[in-house]
């Protein structure tokens, strides 16, 4: 269990009211000495190396309390001459979050076509993880006949301190089963969005609509500590109690790791014409409603990735022991002596790169409803795709400059038929494009300490997206309903996350590559209803379930076949497995059910019990023998109480993660080579997520 857990870690002060903030990323920013200046292996004195870094290696042991949050709410409007009027909305929260996670963190290799698929890493896994999130929200409106003009600005803060021991062994070192390593880490992200919207209507058939909006998005890892040692007694050779660890200084044991994703800029912005045509009648709306307009935004960011290390002058030194939850003392101490200081080791070429986006798209749509019961819906999208990325690669004098640069056609078509008030029929087609996130595309390699590693590819393209979906939907009551969805959809340069070898002799990297083409298609069923139909003494339950079954098959590219395909099959003619596409589980299922009343004062009080879980589906695909890795159903159950207090209270509790299963990802059992596990446990990562229970307050003025 995670809530009430005794012991649980968490980095020194981080759960004051500086952690809970998260004011204490500012303890942990690159030391001034180096922070502005490109880097040179800069030495640091012992002064410095005491003095210069704010944040301790310590961490505190504490009560992990139930995940709570706050809120407060208000909303005004306030008259603003003969006809118009003021809306004003101001929102403030506030919560914090303890997770706790416990179980395997493996490694799997082949080493070629006489070799066996062996553990690289046999690791037992803790994870303390102590979240904040904070958000403020702010909204003018403003409305005065056909004038409506909103300003909106929206900052949210989310840190999460995350705790993480690993013992076992690593790199395939069979006999050192001792090893444990911790990293003490702090992810930080900060959002502030200010957007101003305004649409002014001519007259009954024409209207105008802009805005914009500016964006600022920051990530930072600051200073994330890993420490390295061994739970055996180098002197006795017995094992250390719990908490101890022998260490001695060299090597890569001691290292301090700083990742800044910034926003040097975003913005985007929007303007649209709309022209209605036709005799609307006794209708709402016109029969033909036309939409000409333009959309897009621009996106420039910068990382910087930085190391430092802890060194010694003295090769002689003899191990010795510390506790790892405070060993500041021990550290300082052989900085006075000088056993030991501080050095960064970045690679001048690779710890800076940029990326630059543009998009420009325009669009024009029809809207055309010939009757009530008809709305057909036509649109087309134009759209230029301009990305540029900055990098180096390792110890290179120059950068590269990857310049992508692609227009895309994207049409649309929606078609909604309603055949009488409880039954609509719906088919609907578009193309879309799906752009890489960050992690996948960003040109750094990021380093973890069990050497399963992340790495970015540039050269990743755009996913296009053919999707076709046709629906039937029937509403027995106004508080139920019934629907049935085919789809289908075909993706072009599917993007994938692959589980490959390290280039070194040790270790495996996390990538990114874009397929050939992948299909999938399935059917969708959602459905809500009251079983106050089966018995009166049901009324006030609801029942709603929706389950998808899919079914996906991918043809790989060039790239995912170099990758994926080993060695000898150009000798022996092997073929790869056919696959699915990587994150696309067969069946997905979630169903609640809910019970409802209407307390004193007529204030309403919801119980719900939700229940959700998805099929087995490909977490990344493998390469040198191995099949892919699965990520295995996980059932999640979960109880949520939402009630009105009064007319200004309001209160959430939840019980979440009853049934407590087992998340896991397992390699699969198709590999290319005969196995040879640990224990034989095939599990790449699994843990007990734990139950928690939640709390939330609001209060609205």
């Amino acid at each position: 269990m995670s809530t009430f857990r005794d012991n649980f870690k968490v980095a020194e002060g981080a759960d004051g009211m500086k952690g809970y903030l998260g004011l204490n990323s500012r303890d942990r920013r690159l030391p001034s000495e180096i922070r502005n200046a490109r880097p040179n292996n800069y030495r640091f004195t012992a002064d410095q190396s005491l003095n210069s870094f704010k944040d301790s290696w310590n961490v505190d042991n504490v009560r992990a309390m139930p995940n709570t949050s706050i809120g407060f709410t208000t909303a005004q409007k306030v008259k603003m001459g003969e006809s118009g009027n003021l809306g004003i909305l101001f929102s403030l929260n506030q919560g914090s979050k303890f997770e706790y996670k416990e179980g395997d963190n493996n490694q799997f290799k082949g080493l070629g076509r006489n070799s066996l698929i062996e553990n690289m890493n046999f690791l037992s896994r803790k994870q303390y993880n102590y979240e904040t999130e904070s958000s403020v929200l702010l909204g003018l409106g403003y409305k005065n006949r056909g004038t409506n003009i909103n300003l909106n600005a929206i900052y949210l803060q989310n840190t999460n301190n995350i705790i993480e021991d690993n013992h076992g062994y690593k790199d395939g070192q069979v006999l050192n089963k001792t090893t444990f390593f911790r990293t003490n880490q702090l992810d930080i992200s900060r959002f502030l969005d200010l957007q101003l919207t305004a649409s002014q209507k001519i007259n009954e058939r024409h209207q105008v609509k802009a805005g914009a909006s500016y964006v600022i998005n920051n990530y930072q890892q600051p200073d994330r500590k890993i420490v390295e040692g061994n739970t055996i007694d180098p002197i006795t050779g017995a094992a250390l109690t719990d908490g101890n660890i022998s260490m001695r200084y060299g090597g890569n044991n001691i290292i301090r790791q700083y990742l800044d994703v910034d926003s040097r800029f975003y913005g985007s912005a929007f303007a649209e014409y709309q022209l209605s045509l036709g005799e609307k009648g006794d209708r709402k709306d016109f029969p033909i409603q036309i939409a000409l307009g333009y959309n897009g935004f621009s996106d420039f960011r910068k990382t910087s990735y930085r190391f430092i290390f802890g060194r010694t002058s003295n090769s002689t030194l003899t191990p010795f022991i510390i506790n790892i939850d405070n060993p500041q003392d021990v550290f300082n101490s052989s900085i006075r002596k000088g056993d030991l200081y501080y050095q960064e080791g970045s690679d001048v070429s690779q710890y800076y790169s940029s990326f630059y986006q543009i998009i420009n798209g325009g669009y024009a749509n029809i809207n055309f409803k010939p009757s009530d019961s008809w709305d057909i819906l036509l649109g087309a999208r134009f759209e230029n795709d301009m990305t540029l990325i900055r990098y180096s690669e390792q110890s290179a004098d120059e950068k590269i400059n990857l310049d992508k640069n692609k227009n895309f056609f994207l049409p649309s078509l929606s078609i909604k038929k309603a055949i009488n008030n409880k039954n609509n029929i719906r088919f609907s087609f578009s193309k879309t494009v799906t752009r890489p996130i960050l992690i996948e595309t960003m040109p750094i390699t990021y380093i973890n300490p069990d050497n399963v590693n992340i790495v970015g590819n540039p050269a990743i393209k755009n996913s296009e997206n053919y999707n076709f979906d046709l629906k039937w939907e029937y509403f027995p009551t106004n508080k139920e309903m019934f629907a049935v969805n085919l789809f289908a959809k075909r993706i072009d340069n599917a993007i994938e996350r692959s589980l490959v070898p390290s280039g070194n002799a040790t270790g495996s990297t996390i990538t990114f590559f874009n397929a050939k083409r992948a299909e999938l298609f399935g059917i969708e069923l959602e459905g809500i209803l009251g079983l106050g139909r089966l018995s009166e003494s049901l009324r006030n339950f609801t029942l709603g379930a929706n389950a998808t079954i899919m079914h996906s098959n991918v043809e790989r590219s060039q790239d995912q076949i170099n990758m994926e395909q080993p060695d000898w099959f150009a000798i022996t003619g092997e073929k790869l497995n056919k696959r699915g596409l990587q994150g696309a589980s067969p069946y997905t299922i979630n169903a609640d059910l809910k019970y409802e009343l209407k307390g004193r004062n007529n204030l309403a009080h919801t119980f719900s019990l939700v229940y959700n879980v998805s099929g087995s589906k490909i977490y990344a695909t493998g390469g040198t023998g191995t099949d892919n890795y699965y990520e295995k159903p996980f059932s999640q159950l979960d109880f949520v109480y939402q009630g009105q207090l009064s007319k200004n209270w309001n209160l959430k509790f939840g019980i979440q993660n009853i049934l407590n299963s087992q998340y896991k990802i397992l390699i699969g059992d198709k590999n290319y080579l005969q196995t040879n596990f640990e224990q034989g446990n095939n599990r790449f990562t699994s843990y007990y997520r734990g139950t928690t229970f939640n709390l939330t307050v609001g209060y609205t003025f």
